[in-house]
């Protein structure tokens, strides 16, 4: 069981939900209030990297989904989560390439549906969060933990699935740990930069993920040799792709039909198209609802219920509790019907 304090250190996510919104555009990248036109769909993307470089990685995708679909794709890049979530809302963006929890804020806010979702290339449903520190650094988690103020600290975007939730539920709060009393500094950034600011020697540890240092180390790219994991979490779901419920059902057909068949079969153009998807490590897309987010929701509601017990009122935990009861129902009810885990459907 876990005490009333140790969700303390959850008070940084509402410090971090005020951080700087981060677009940026590429090539004919959709701007803020424009109007679509009747034959045309924004497609929001989640900038891991610099716009200029995701912009690079999804082109041939953008221009096969154009190819196939006969619509007009234009792509709505963002490093902020937040971004992402209100361009759905306000009807800047049609559909969308999203983490999981603001996917899940996707759904909730900004009429969003969810239709399919991403896999592995390897075939392996599900990622990790991890916590890296310099290689040479001799840092372990024992040493991290023991919170005396002397580290440097990188964590997430404070609606980041990997880079906050995943870290503050499973690691941080089961401690009573508060991240900004913990550390020195805390510093919230993109997995990139976290990755190269601690290959740098910029910061002590910080947040990541699975997939994140894969690519890196896919690409070359000296960084991902130059840090090593000292903590993962449970496996996380992968990414959901989320279109408006309101958007005409013909131009929703076609854009689940792109989706779900991109990349299948052993043709030259799959193989083409696999090798497209792989430049983000991205195997192809399977169907997907809203049950897709129900490890999402069950971490949420365990923080909501630490959260009830940080504040003492019986009522509040009560209630808590039992939404969380609720939820857990479902993902057992969920997991012995498909006989796979929740993180995999």
């Amino acid at each position: 069981m876990i005490s009333r304090r140790k969700l303390a250190g959850l008070g940084l996510l509402g410090v971090l939900a005020a951080g700087a919104v981060a677009l940026a555009g590429c090539g004919k990248s959709s701007a803020p209030g424009e109007a679509r036109a009747p034959n045309e769909v924004r497609f929001s993307i989640l900038s891991t990297e610099s716009a200029a470089s995701m912009g690079g990685y999804w082109k041939p995708i953008l221009e096969d989904m154009e190819k196939q679909t006969g619509l007009k794709v234009k792509p709505y890049f963002s490093s902020n989560y937040t971004t992402l979530v209100t361009a759905m809302q306000f009807k800047q963006t049609e559909v969308g390439w999203f983490s999981n929890l603001p996917g899940l804020d996707a759904v909730r806010r900004a009429n969003g549906e969810i239709f399919a979702r991403t896999f592995d290339p390897s075939g392996i449903d599900g990622y990790k969060s991890v916590l890296i520190v310099n290689a040479k650094s001799g840092l372990t988690l024992d040493k991290v933990l023991k919170c005396d103020r002397s580290l440097t600290f990188g964590i997430g975007d404070a609606r980041s699935t990997s880079g906050t939730l995943a870290p503050m539920t499973y690691l941080f709060a089961p401690k009573g740990i508060k991240p900004e009393t913990c550390f020195k500094t805390v510093r919230s950034g993109s997995h990139q930069s976290n990755l190269f600011s601690v290959a740098n020697g910029q910061l002590d540890v910080a947040t990541n993920n699975s997939t994140a240092l894969l690519l890196n180390h896919q690409r070359g790219e000296k960084e991902s040799q130059e840090v090593k994991v000292i903590w993962e979490s449970p496996t996380l779901p992968e990414d959901p792709i989320i279109y408006r419920r309101d958007l005409d059902p013909a131009i929703k057909e076609k854009l689940r039909q792109f989706f779900l068949t991109y990349g299948k079969g052993d043709t030259p153009e799959a193989v083409r198209q696999r090798a497209n998807m792989a430049k983000i490590n991205i195997g192809g897309f399977k169907p997907a609802d809203e049950t897709h987010l129900l490890p999402v929701r069950e971490m949420e509601a365990t923080q909501n219920w630490l959260l009830a017990q940080e504040g003492g009122d019986p009522a509040k935990i009560e209630a808590a509790k039992k939404t969380l009861d609720a939820i857990t129902a479902q993902r057992v009810a969920l997991e012995a019907r498909t006989r796979a885990p929740a993180a995999a459907q």
